[in-house]
């Protein structure tokens, strides 16, 4: 089994779950008392937040990529960053390392595409959603047509991930909120919702909404085990 690399803090209550799932993933293939090989830098968000809203993401970049290395250094075989938003400098660390890094929206696009689905929304972070890094490479790399909530719901989604989700505090009435919106995209021609924020499976599941749901905390550390399994 190859040792990962992972990247977390970005909130420390997603990366609990990356932790679980990760090695509940690796029991489930293996058995036994078998569990993932990993390296854990877990950062501290509130020295990373204050950056991404003064948009100083050679900072942040400069940060990961110093992490990423270490990470490298004492044997990690492959990155993983456990945040959809620290994404937007994945093409920065992969310039600087020797491994591979496991990219969400990649990871998440194929599954997409081998659901034949065309038309998919998109939730997260306004970093995320507006950014262009996620919605850009959805729509030229795999040629999918990427939905939006509208700006207000964009914006109560941002606070909320923030606010609420990050802290751990996972309000009925925020959950009912983001089924409306998911509701929403679903009338726009939505055929599939991206959990783009490793905060939101925590918040919604899959028996809340009629529509597929893409749970990109699950899907990018699948991808993770199958090359740590290889």
């Amino acid at each position: 089994m190859k040792t990962l690399g992972l990247i977390g803090g970005m909130s420390w209550e997603s990366t609990i779950e990356y932790y679980r799932a990760i090695n509940k993933l690796v029991n489930e293939r293996l058995g036994g008392l078998n569990s993932a090989k990993l390296f854990l830098c877990s950062v501290n968000f509130e020295e990373i937040l204050p950056l991404q809203i003064d948009g100083k993401w050679e900072e942040i970049a400069n940060i990961m990529i110093e992490i990423s290395k270490n990470l490298e250094k004492i044997g990690s075989s492959a990155i993983v960053i456990c945040s959809n938003t620290m994404h937007k400098i994945a093409n920065e660390i992969e310039k600087q390392i020797n491994i591979p890094l496991i990219h969400v929206v990649d990871e998440t696009a194929n599954k997409i595409k081998s659901e034949m689905i065309e038309t998919i929304g998109l939730l997260g972070t306004n970093f995320t959603m507006e950014g262009g890094f996620y919605k850009e490479r959805l729509a030229n790399k795999y040629g999918l047509k990427v939905i939006l909530p509208d700006k207000v719901n964009r914006d109560y989604i941002h606070n909320v991930i923030y606010n609420e989700l990050a802290q751990g505090d996972f309000k009925t009435s925020t959950r009912e909120k983001f089924i409306e919106i998911i509701n929403e995209l679903t009338i726009r021609g939505a055929q599939g919702v991206i959990m783009g924020c490793t905060e939101i499976p925590l918040l919604i599941k899959q028996e809340d909404v009629a529509i597929q749901l893409f749970d990109t905390l699950k899907i990018q550390l699948e991808a993770a085990i199958d090359f740590a399994l290889s």
